[in-house]
Parts: C-alpha cells; structure tokens; sequence
C-alpha cells in the first residue's frame, strides 16, 4: 500500500502509524548465557600454583615458554605464512564487512538519479477517452531526481539483523583466534614429537655403538675358544633388531617433518629439520578456577557469540509477523527542455510512507520463527558441549601432567638401575661367572628403558603443549629471556 498526502492522507497515515506501534512490541527475547554448573576447582597434585587469569590478559606467544629457537622460528613462520591462518582471517574481514552493510540499514538511504530521452508516443496507443483521439508525440523528457527512504524499525527487525550481524562478527574473531591457537599447538605438538624421535633415536645409536663393541669382543672370545657360537649369533641377532628400529623411527620423523612443513606454509621436499637431541623441559603451566574457561577459550567465546547471533536471528523472525513500515521521499525536477528544467514550474516532489503486512503465507513466517528458534537451541547445546569438553580436556592435562611427572623420575632411576645391572653382567661374563644371555638380557633392558625415559619426555612435552591449548593460551606476558633450553 502506498500512501500519498492527498486528501485522505491523515486517515491512511493514522492507520499505518497505529499499525507501526503495535509492531512495535516485536523485539529480540533479551540475550541471556545459560547457567553452568561450573566445579570450584580442579583436581590438582603438587607442585601446581594458581593463577587469576582472565580475557584481557596475554594469550601468546606462549611457545616462547620452552625456550626453543627452533620452534619460535617455526611459529613465527607459520603466522605469516600458513593458508589456514590467511582463510580464517579473510573469513573474520568477511564477517566485519557483513556488520557493516547490516548496520548501514539503521541510516536512511539516498539515491541519485537522472533520465534524459527522446520518445515517440504512438497515435495508435488505446484511447483513453472516446471524445479525445490519440496523436502521435515526439519529445524530450529530462528528469534528475533526489529521493530518500528510512525504514521505521518498530517491530526491531533491523535492529535485531545489526545485533546478529555483530555477534556473527565476534564469533568470527573468536574462531581466528582459536585456529591460531589449534595451529600454534598442533606445530609444538608434531615438533616435539620429532624431538622426542630425535632422542630416541640418539638411544639407539649409542646402544648399536654399545652392541657392536659387544659384538666385537663376543668374536675375539669366540675365536679364542672362550665363547661359543651361539653367544654371537645371539649379539649379532640383537644388532640387527636395533638396526631395523632405527628405520622404524626415522620412517615417523619423516612424517612430523613433513607435518610441520606443511603447518608452516613450507612445501614438505623443501623442508628439513636437523637432529637435535637436547632433553627438552616443560614449563610450569599456573592454573586459575574453571570458569576463567569461559573468559580464556576462544572456542567457548565462539559459541557464546553464536547463541547470541542465534538469539538475535528469532527477533528478525519475529518481526516478520508485524507491519514493514517505510518513509520515502523525493525531489526532482521534469522538463521537455533543459532551458526549463530548474523553472518553478517543472519542479515534483513527493512524501509518503509505505506500509506492507502480509495476510496469508501458508504459515511460512511462522516456521521461519520456529527455525529461528531451534536454531537457537541448538546454540545452547552447543555452548555447554563445547564448555564440558574444555574442562574435560583441562582435567586430562593436569592429572596427565601429574602421572608423566611421577613417571619421567621413575624413569631415570629405571635407567640407572639397568645401566648398573648391564655393567655387572659383562663383567660376570669376562669373569666366566655366568652365560653371555644375561648379557644380552641387561643390553635388552638397558636399552628399554633409555628409550621408555625418551618417550616420556615427548610425552611431557606434548601433554603440557594440550594443557596450554585447554587454558585458552598463555596466560600472562611472556618474558623475554634466553631459557636453559637454548641452545
């Protein structure tokens, strides 16, 4: 329905107003967070300390914290030249430009607008009365125009569109956020995995060092009648069981490398990380009460700011029952000649408002509200699943921390004590005090045991880099200070 101001322009106002302010109770249902129930404090085991973290403080870059030049260089590399990082960030500009058309809705829209033609009018055209014939016209018509329209936003269908728009906005930097910290830990994750290799690997050349030399002086005792030839088949057959697993592990740090290549924006044939066989040593991680979760995880933030795009999207659906109700105007000017086309008498303006309501739609808005608001159930049960899997996975990290601790030091002690027995059963052998199985028992186990003491530390240093990412990041600036680490 357009309305003019014509004669009965009041009545026909009064009704779209009237119409307008019963639109007007339609608005968004007010945004609330779900209640959680939220435990008091984690399951904790000395020596963890606790901490106050909260959103504004400092969430990287906290691989800094281990102290490997190696790996800031890689991460560092990463945020410049990964694609995912570059998607996710054309994917939050997105988002923003989205805010910004939605939010231009709330402004009143201006057109500019000309039309200059030469016409012909047909004689032939319908007569539009019987008293008056037709005739054939040729013309100009030149006609520049200025209108403005503002849509009144009663029932807050606007309004809800810019709140939903924003939230979409806030839960994309939230999702760039959490990719850069997924990214960041799965590159530590596969680069101390491959140190961890590197260790191991250390291990085992220095126990085929060990057998060979073993080996050597089994043959010499062998050729002197003092050793049979089953004690070198046996050390022989030791070798070369080390031998193959040495291809064994250099098979899987091929794959971390190629992993952390790829991670880095590096194609993986151009990509090669040196041995490095430090023994690493994971930081101290403070921990703060479990709600900091829901101010420190991007991924909660994410699907809190989706609830609340949720939230916003039934006020849109809503509004939809309610009257659209929008002012117009324009100005302008008509002419068959541009000497007269700024003459008082060619001016035309006109001011009216546009109100539409539909009457039947075979219950499609009606659905439309129903979508919008299991959508926002959805959203609810989405939030709480992401929050209990955050502080499942804080959980994990802690006692898991607390056991590979507990394990590394009984690790040590394991090696140490299998190094000893070693050393005793050589010299029992030499002594000719006891078979050359024992021997090669002691080289079994020694060598167990050094490779047990090596995996847990890439154990430790993977599961304290999952507990960083289970907090949401660093928790406070890191200091800029060369660590016992580096080399």
């Amino acid at each position: 329905m357009r309305v003019g101001f014509g004669p009965d322009w009041r009545l026909a106002g009064s009704g779209a107003l009237c119409a307008a302010l019963l639109g007007g109770c339609a608005t968004s249902p007010v945004y609330q967070k779900p209640a959680l129930d939220m435990p008091v404090a984690w399951k904790v085991e000395a020596p963890w300390r606790i901490s106050t973290p909260e959103d504004a403080a400092a969430k990287g870059p906290w691989w800094l914290r281990f102290g490997d030049t190696q790996l800031n260089a890689l991460e560092q590399q990463a945020s410049s030249n990964s694609p995912t990082l570059a998607l996710a960030s054309a994917r939050l500009a997105q988002a923003r430009a989205n805010l910004d058309a939605s939010s231009a809705s709330a402004f009143p829209q201006l057109a500019l607008g000309a039309r200059a033609a030469r016409q012909r009018i047909s004689a032939n055209r319908p007569l539009t009365n019987y008293n008056s014939q037709n005739f054939s016209t040729l013309q100009n018509d030149f006609v520049p125009s200025l209108s403005a329209s503002y849509e009144l936003d009663l029932a807050g269908r606007v309004s809800s569109s810019i709140a939903s728009a924003r939230a979409s906005a806030e839960q994309a930097g939230a999702d760039f956020e959490n990719i850069r910290l997924l990214q960041s830990a799965d590159l530590a994750t596969n680069y101390f995995n491959l140190r961890a290799l590197d260790v191991e690997l250390d291990v085992l050349q220095r126990s085929i060092a060990l057998q060979n030399r073993a080996l050597e002086l089994v043959s010499s005792r062998h050729e002197l009648g003092a050793a049979t030839g089953l004690d070198v088949a046996q050390q022989q057959a030791l070798l070369d069981t080390t031998l193959v697993q040495v291809d064994v592990l250099r098979r899987q740090r091929g794959q971390f490398e190629h992993a952390i290549a790829t991670l880095a924006g590096i194609p993986a044939p151009l990509f090669s990380l040196a041995p490095d066989a430090r023994a690493l040593t994971p930081p101290a991680v403070p921990l703060g009460l479990p709600s900091d979760l829901l101010e420190r995880r991007p991924d909660i933030a994410s699907a809190e700011r989706a609830m609340a795009a949720a939230n916003a999207q039934i006020g849109v659906a809503n509004a939809a029952f309610y009257p659209s109700i929008i002012l117009g105007s324009a100005l302008g000017a008509e002419s068959n000649r541009l000497s007269t086309l700024f003459d008082a008498p060619s001016l035309l303006w006109s001011l009216g408002l546009s109100a539409t309501e539909v009457l039947f739609d075979g219950g499609r808005i009606k659905a439309n509200l129903e979508v919008a608001k299991l959508g926002h159930t959805a959203a609810v049960a989405n939030y709480r699943r992401v929050v209990l899997g955050a502080m499942q996975e804080v959980e994990d990290g802690i006692t898991g921390l607390a056991a590979l601790d507990r394990a590394s030091a009984q690790a040590r002690i394991a090696v140490n004590t299998a190094s000893r027995v070693l050393d005793m059963a050589t010299a029992r052998y030499e002594g000719g005090a006891s078979a050359y199985l024992d021997v090669i028992t002691a080289q079994q186990s020694w060598l167990a045991s050094e490779r047990q003491a090596s995996q847990l530390l890439g154990q430790r240093l993977v599961t304290s880099v999952f507990l960083v990412k289970a907090l949401g990041g660093d928790w406070q600036p890191v200091p800029q200070t060369v660590s016992k680490n580096q080399p």
